[in-house]
């Protein structure tokens, strides 16, 4: 496999409060006792990591990875075709791994990359064998438990050829936690005629700045469907993940669902860049602010023709707060077909009025109203896992009025 380029474009940064300050966080390492079982965790932290879409059962799940603090505690394969081991076993194990190890993106990206690179506390790898179909999902799950922490992690992710996997993680704090840092850099490898569905849902707390670098490369007829959920209050996230369809044919689909509380700063956005003749991209966010500040940022690059590319970014405010839509289309060849389409508003009151009329009180009809604005079709997910997501995005809503 030729060395593919590194990422090391900066996302925009648009406020000081992106800026943290490494000092402030311990990552001398916390190490955390290994967990054969997840059924032994007490009740908080398992629904915490339910709430991030981690099954404690392992129930209809082809594997499972869990690292608290700065250290693995529950890692294994229950499936034929897939291998997920600890980031540092596999480096072991695969001498290094030269052909996916900061090939995606640079170590000096910025400082919180760079961070990852000088102390590596911990992440998982996952790779399918080729041709295999993998039908029940892997999950994973990066957990803080200690307040004042850095969480350096760094994930690899490799779909082989013509195999298909889908891969639910969850990223998370107990419930005690007051303040913390994750730093987290993924790289993403879909090989020819790969297909992988990757879902990322955050359940982080009100005084926790994360920071994730991501940057995947899908080649010839490779599928990458990207799904970013996060309905819950946190300091401070900046998340702008690059996908690069460098194969002819390659397709990619990124969803966001984001609701911003008071209080949180969430600057989050996709990008995708059409490097393939007759690549296909798609990025749609579905955005809601009940008081908090948001950035979403979305950007396709069309380097192939035949190429297409649609980007849609809706924003409701619900509460005095701030929604940043920031389309972006860039056509660098003639033929190329990109499009866009933004808006940020309010509920609309006659679709209330209308529900009213029908027996709803104001309060319940504009719950209604919310809830079906953020369940947006995420194409090829699990039924169970839409069902869990379904469940959480009904609560999300009733929790907001």
């Amino acid at each position: 496999m030729p060395k593919v380029n590194q990422d090391k474009k900066e996302q925009p940064t648009k406020n000081d409060r992106e800026e943290v300050e490494l000092e402030s966080y311990n990552f001398a390492g916390e190490q955390s006792e290994l967990i054969p079982d997840l059924r032994q965790l007490d009740q908080n932290d398992k629904e915490q990591l339910i709430m991030a879409g981690v099954d404690v059962n392992e129930e209809g799940r082809s594997g499972t990875y869990v690292q608290m603090n700065s250290s693995k505690v529950h890692c294994d394969t229950c499936h034929t075709g897939v291998e997920v081991l600890d980031i540092k076993d596999a480096l072991d194990k695969y001498d290094n791994l030269p052909e996916y190890y900061w090939q995606a993106v640079s170590p000096d990206k910025d400082k919180y990359t760079r961070a990852v690179a000088d102390n590596l506390h911990g992440g998982y790898f996952i790779r399918t064998e080729k041709g295999a179909k993998i039908e029940e999902p892997v999950q994973s799950c990066l957990f803080i438990k200690k307040s004042g922490l850095g969480q350096n992690v760094h994930n690899i992710i490799v779909v082989e050829e013509d195999s298909e996997l889908h891969i639910i993680t969850g990223c998370t704090v107990s419930q005690d936690v007051e303040a913390a840092l994750h730093l987290g850099v993924s790289e993403i490898y879909v090989k020819r005629g790969g297909k992988l569905t990757f879902t990322m849902i955050h359940n982080w707390g009100e005084q926790i700045e994360v920071r994730p670098r991501t940057v995947a490369h899908v080649e010839e007829d490779g599928i990458f469907m990207n799904n970013y959920i996060m309905l819950k209050a946190v300091k401070s996230i900046q998340l702008y993940p690059t996908i690069y369809l460098n194969g002819d044919r390659s397709i990619a689909r990124s969803n966001s669902i984001i609701v911003t509380p008071p209080g949180s700063y969430v600057n989050s956005g996709s990008r995708v860049v059409l490097n393939g003749e007759d690549s296909r991209a798609e990025i749609i966010a579905r955005t809601i602010t009940t008081g908090g500040t948001l950035l979403n940022p979305g950007h396709i690059i069309g380097n192939a023709v035949p190429a297409k590319g649609h980007l849609e970014c809706k924003g409701l405010i619900l509460e005095d707060g701030t929604i940043h839509a920031i389309p972006e289309l860039e056509g660098n060849v003639a033929g190329v077909e990109l499009s866009h389409e933004a808006a940020v508003g309010k509920v609309d009151q006659e679709e209330i009025e209308y529900l009213m009329a029908r027996g709803m009180d104001e309060e319940e009809a504009t719950s209604t109203i919310v809830r079906g604005f953020l369940n947006v079709d995420i194409m090829g997910l699990p039924p169970e896992l839409k069902a869990s997501i379904d469940k959480t995005i009904e609560e999300a809503g009733e929790e907001m009025f």
